[in-house]
C-alpha cells in the first residue's frame, strides 16, 4: 500500500496559490454559477424545490444536462459561453430521474418509478436534446441508479439498485428484491433496442449480504470493461461490457484512520482514530484500463472519508486515509456536525485528461468542495481544492474546452437559503482564486476553523489580525491569529477561550477587540432558548475569562436572540468605552432602528444611541460588525439573502463625535450614517460563486489596511466558503 500523502506537502500545495502565471501550472477557477431554479417551468412556483444531481454534457461540450429528482425532470444549461450560462429549460419525466448520459444528440435518462422500496420499478427514457422531446422509453424492471456510457458511446450500463428501506430493520441488509446490472447497445443515432436490454445477475458475489446486491455506481474503461460498486455490500465487481460476464470481484475492504475528528461536540479536534473502517464506496472511475479509483462515502456501517486506488484484481495501490479530510479542514470546510459519522463524505468522482495531465476529481458531499488530484501512476498529487455549491453530487469534465462542471444537489429554498447550483470551472494559466484563507498546523494537526464572525487588529503588527468563531464551535470558542500578509491569508495560531481552566461553554462570540493592556473583549450574541447568555467577556492573553459582564435589566427586559454582533473600543484610559452593535430590533425598538450600545468598564455605565437601518423588499436587515478607526465607527449592515436575491451588504460609518449615548430605558438619540463601501461586487466577483449572506467581520490592521471576512456557518446548510479579502476604501473616504 502506498503511504498517505504527507500533510506538510498538502499544506504546501494549498499555500502555493501566490505563484505567478509565469511559473505556475494551469489552475482551475470557477467562472460561473448557475442556479437551477432558473429552469423551473413557468407553470410551477419558482419556490418549488429543484436540484442538480448527476450531470453530463453533449459531445460538443456546449450543453449541460442534469437530473433533477425533486422536480421530476432533467434540466438543460447552455454553456456556449461558459462564463455566462443560460437556462435551457426542463423536461418533466413522470418519475424520479436518477442519472443521465448523452450520446448522438440524445439524452439517456434513468428514471425511478417505484411505488415503494418493496416494489421497485424504473425505465430508460431517450430524449432528443435539440427538440427536448421524449423519443422512446424502455422498462428496466427495477429502480435505477447510475448510468454510464463507454468511450465511443456505443455501450451503456445502468446499476439497478433496488435500494434498501432505511426505516426497515434499522436499514440492515438483506432487503429484497435484489438489484442487478443492465447492459445494452446504443445505436449510432442514440436510439436503444429495448428488447435487447440484458440483465446481469449479481447475487452470490459479495461477502456481505450476497443475496441482496445493491449496485450503486458504474463506469467503463477503454477496454469496455465495467467497474461496478455495491456500496452497502462493500464490494467491487469487474464485468465485460459487451457480454455482461463477471470477470472478477473483490471486497472494497477496510482501512484505519488517524488524525480525524471523531466526536460531534462543537469542537475541532483532529487527533482521533478509527480502526477497520469499511470503505463502502459510492462513485467509481477508471484511471486507465488496469486501475480504478473509488470514493469511500459509506452508507451502512462504514465510510472511510477518502478515496482508494485499486488495480483490477483488487490490490490496493493507494489509500488516501485521512489526508483529504485534513486538507479540507485547513480550508475551514470541515463539517464538525458529521464527526461521529462519515466526516466529509467523498461521494462523487470524475476523471479526465487535461493537456498532458491525467486528473481525477473527488467530490466531498458534506464539505461542499472538489479535490483536484493529478494521477502520477503512483501516489496522486493534490493540486487544488475547489469551492462548490451545497453538496456536490456529480461532475462532468469537458477537456476539449478545459472545463469541468459540478452539480450541487441541496436546495435550501424552504429555509430561505441557497438554491441548488451548477458550478463551472475553467483550467487556465493564472492564480488560484480560492482559498482566500487557510490554516497552518499546530502540534502536527490542522488548526481547523469555521464560522469566522468578527475581526480586529493585532496591536502594533501591520498585516496581523485576530478573528473569532461563533456558536458553531460552541464547545471550543476560539480566538484565531491571521497573517494577512500571505496569499492566501494564513491562520497561524488558535487561542482557546477558557473558564476555570476548561474550554468555556455557552458562548456565541460575534465580536472581538483588544484593549490597551493587550486583553481581549469578546461580545457574545446570546440566545435564551439555547441558554446562551447575552454578555461581554474580558479575557487575558492566555485566553482565560477574568470578567463576565451581563447585560443590564433595562436591556434584557426587551431581548430577542439577535444580540451583540460586534464590539470595539473608543477612547483610552478611564474614558475607554466599548461600543456594541445589536443585530436586530429588540422589543422596545421602533421598526427599522437598532441600538448601538455603549459600556464604560471603569464607571460601569451603560448607554445607547439609535441607528437607522436600510429598507429592503424582502428578508430582514441587521448589523453584523462594528469597528472604530480614526474619527469614525464602521458598521456592516446586511440583509439575510443569498445569491441573486441579496441586495444589501454594505459598510457604513458614523462619526465618533456624534456618539452621545443616552441612558437605557429612555429616548435615545439618532445617529447619522454615511455609506463607506458596498461589498456586493466583491462577493459576486471574488470566486464567481453566488453572493453569500453572512459578511460578518471587518477591521483595520495596525497599519490602517482594511479587511473583511464571511461566516461560513460551519458548512451546515452552507457552501462552506470563507471569503477573506482586503477592502479599498480610498474611493469613498
Amino acid at each position: 500500500m502506498a503511504s498517505r500523502f504527507p500533510f506538510a506537502v498538502l499544506t504546501a500545495a494549498l499555500l502555493a496559490s501566490a505563484a505567478t502565471a509565469a511559473d505556475a501550472e494551469p489552475v482551475f477557477n470557477r467562472v460561473a454559477s448557475f442556479a437551477v431554479s432558473q429552469n423551473i417551468p413557468s407553470d410551477k412556483d419558482k419556490n418549488t424545490v429543484s436540484s442538480a444531481e448527476i450531470i453530463t454534457a453533449t459531445e460538443d461540450g456546449n450543453t449541460l444536462i442534469y437530473s433533477d429528482s425533486p422536480l421530476g425532470a432533467i434540466g438543460f444549461v447552455d454553456i456556449t459561453d461558459a462564463s455566462a450560462p443560460k437556462a435551457g429549460g426542463a423536461l418533466m419525466m413522470d418519475g424520479e430521474p436518477t442519472s443521465v448520459a448523452a450520446a448522438a444528440g440524445k439524452a439517456l435518462v434513468a428514471v425511478n418509478t417505484s411505488e415503494n422500496k418493496q416494489n421497485p420499478s424504473g425505465r430508460l427514457v431517450i430524449v432528443d436534446i435539440a427538440t427536448k422531446k421524449i423519443d422512446a422509453t424502455c422498462d428496466l424492471g427495477g429502480q435505477p441508479d447510475s448510468i454510464a456510457l463507454n468511450k465511443d458511446r456505443t455501450l451503456a450500463a445502468i446499476a439497478i439498485e433496488n435500494e434498501r428501506d432505511e426505516d426497515l430493520d434499522d436499514g440492515k441488509i438483506p432487503q429484497m428484491p435484489a438489484g442487478d446490472l443492465v447492459v445494452f447497445k446504443v445505436n449510432g443515432d442514440g436510439s436503444v433496442d429495448c428488447g435487447a436490454i440484458k440483465h446481469v445477475a449479481l447475487t452470490g458475489l459479495a461477502g456481505i449480504a450476497a443475496d441482496d446486491p445493491e449496485p450503486e455506481f458504474v463506469a467503463f474503461n477503454e477496454a469496455n470493461e465495467i467497474a461496478l460498486t455495491l456500496q452497502e455490500n462493500n464490494e467491487i465487481i469487474i464485468l465485460d461490457g459487451a457480454t455482461g460476464e463477471v470477470k472478477t470481484h473483490f471486497s472494497a475492504g477496510s482501512t484505519d484512520l488517524a488524525g480525524i475528528d471523531t466526536k460531534k461536540d462543537g469542537a475541532l479536534n483532529f487527533t482521533g482514530e478509527k480502526k477497520g473502517v469499511l470503505r463502502e464506496p459510492d462513485a467509481v472511475k477508471w484511471l486507465d484500463n488496469d486501475r480504478l479509483v473509488v470514493a469511500n462515502e459509506g452508507d451502512y456501517e462504514g465510510g472511510s472519508r477518502g478515496f482508494t486506488i485499486f488495480d483490477n484484481t483488487g490490490k490496493v495501490l493507494h489509500e488516501s486515509g485521512s489526508s483529504f479530510e485534513r486538507a479540507v479542514a485547513r480550508l475551514g470546510h470541515y463539517p464538525e456536525g458529521r464527526s461521529s459519522a462519515k466526516g466529509v463524505e467523498p461521494e462523487g468522482l470524475e476523471a479526465a485528461k487535461f493537456g498532458d495531465d491525467n486528473l481525477f476529481f473527488v467530490l466531498a458531499e458534506r464539505a461542499s468542495v472538489v479535490g483536484v488530484y493529478k494521477d502520477t501512476g503512483a501516489e496522486p498529487e493534490l493540486m487544488q481544492i475547489l469551492p462548490s455549491g451545497v453538496s456536490p453530487e456529480g461532475a462532468i469534465a469537458i477537456p476539449n474546452r478545459n472545463l469541468i462542471a459540478t452539480a450541487n444537489e441541496v436546495d435550501l429554498v424552504e429555509d430561505g437559503g441557497a438554491r441548488s447550483h451548477v458550478m463551472i470551472y475553467e483550467r487556465a494559466e493564472g492564480e488560484k482564486a480560492y482559498p482566500q484563507i487557510v490554516s497552518a498546523d499546530k502540534d502536527g494537526n490542522p488548526i481547523g476553523f469555521a464560522a469566522l464572525s468578527g475581526l480586529t487588529a493585532v496591536p502594533g503588527q501591520p498585516g496581523m489580525l485576530y478573528a473569532v468563531s461563533d456558536s458553531v464551535l460552541g464547545s471550543q470558542p476560539t480566538i484565531y491569529t491571521i497573517d494577512a500578509t500571505k496569499k492566501p491569508a494564513v491562520i497561524t495560531d488558535a487561542l482557546y477561550v477558557k473558564r476555570d481552566g476548561q474550554p468555556a461553554q455557552k458562548l456565541d462570540i460575534e465580536g472581538v477587540t483588544v484593549d490597551e493592556e493587550g486583553w481581549f473583549w469578546l461580545a457574545s450574541e446570546g440566545n435564551t432558548e439555547k441558554l446562551l447568555p447575552h454578555a461581554l467577556y474580558h479575557v487575558n492573553p492566555k485566553g482565560e475569562i477574568k470578567t463576565e459582564i451581563a447585560l443590564p435589566k433595562e436591556l434584557l427586559a426587551n431581548e430577542i436572540r439577535f444580540g451583540f454582533e460586534g464590539v470595539t473600543i473608543v477612547g483610552s484610559g478611564d474614558d475607554a468605552t466599548l461600543w456594541m452593535a445589536v443585530q436586530r430590533e429588540w422589543n422596545d425598538d421602533e421598526k427599522g432602528f437598532v441600538k448601538l450600545v455603549s459600556y464604560n468598564p471603569k464607571s460601569e455605565e451603560w448607554g445607547a444611541v439609535r441607528y437607522p437601518l436600510d429598507k429592503t423588499e424582502s428578508g430582514w436587515v441587521g448589523l453584523s460588525e462594528i469597528t472604530a478607526n480614526g474619527d469614525s465607527l464602521y458598521i456592516i449592515e446586511r440583509d439575510n439573502l443569498i445569491g441573486d436575491q441579496a441586495k444589501l451588504k454594505k459598510l457604513y460609518k458614523v462619526a465618533i463625535a456624534d456618539l452621545k449615548p443616552a441612558k437605557l430605558g429612555g429616548e435615545l438619540p439618532l445617529v447619522k450614517k454615511v455609506e463607506a463601501y458596498d461589498f456586493i461586487g466583491d462577493l459576486k466577483s471574488a470566486t464567481n460563486g453566488y453572493v453569500v449572506d453572512k459578511i460578518e467581520g471587518f477591521a483595520f490592521d495596525a497599519g490602517g489596511k482594511a479587511f473583511a471576512v464571511t461566516d461560513n456557518d460551519g458548512v451546515k446548510d452552507s457552501s462552506g466558503e470563507t471569503l477573506f479579502f482586503p477592502v479599498d476604501l480610498t474611493a469613498t473616504n
